[in-house]
């Protein structure tokens, strides 16, 4: 039986943290479906859209990756309908622990079946947050090291209008 993890997400943007989450998760599984919602707490900088188009761009060579928009509903819903076994999340310190730990047990009375694996973040990615990098490319920082190039390129295209 095919392994099937699912890892949500709004990737505003995509950070090299969730590109080495991403890569890890396809050492233990057999597919990783990266599902792209809309994070209606947060003001995006790139539309669903554009997030999926860039995901595809950056992770479209591995044949173990599939990119998929997150249209709403309950993430186990969608994990159902994708024939998931788990759903992968990065953790990076321990306020990301008691989050991830509090959406993992309501997962679970959802779905029993949906293992939630946390992959603790590499150590040079542990600092590195979405909302911090925009603010960072907002004022002309350089997130050169945080972000694939293609994202990089995007980002400061964005921010130049």
């Amino acid at each position: 039986m095919k392994k099937i993890a699912l890892f949500p997400g709004s990737f505003d943007p995509l950070t090299n943290g969730h590109m080495d989450t991403i890569r890890r998760g396809t050492h233990v599984f057999d597919e990783v479906v990266v599902a792209i919602s809309t994070n209606t707490s947060k003001k995006s900088l790139f539309t669903g859209e554009e997030r999926i188009s860039l995901a595809k761009q950056v992770l479209g060579d591995n044949p173990k990756v599939k990119v998929v928009p997150h249209n709403g509903g309950l993430t186990v819903e969608m994990a159902k309908e994708l024939g998931a076994t788990a759903l992968l999340r990065g953790v990076r310190n321990v306020k990301d622990f008691e989050y991830e730990e509090s959406i993992a047990m309501m997962n679970r009375l959802q779905a029993a079946e949906l293992e939630t694996v946390l992959l603790l973040a590499s150590p040079e990615y542990r600092f590195i947050s979405s909302s911090l990098i925009k603010e960072v490319a907002m004022f002309g920082g350089d997130i050169s090291q945080l972000v694939p190039k293609v994202i990089e390129d995007a980002m400061k295209e964005k921010y130049a209008k």
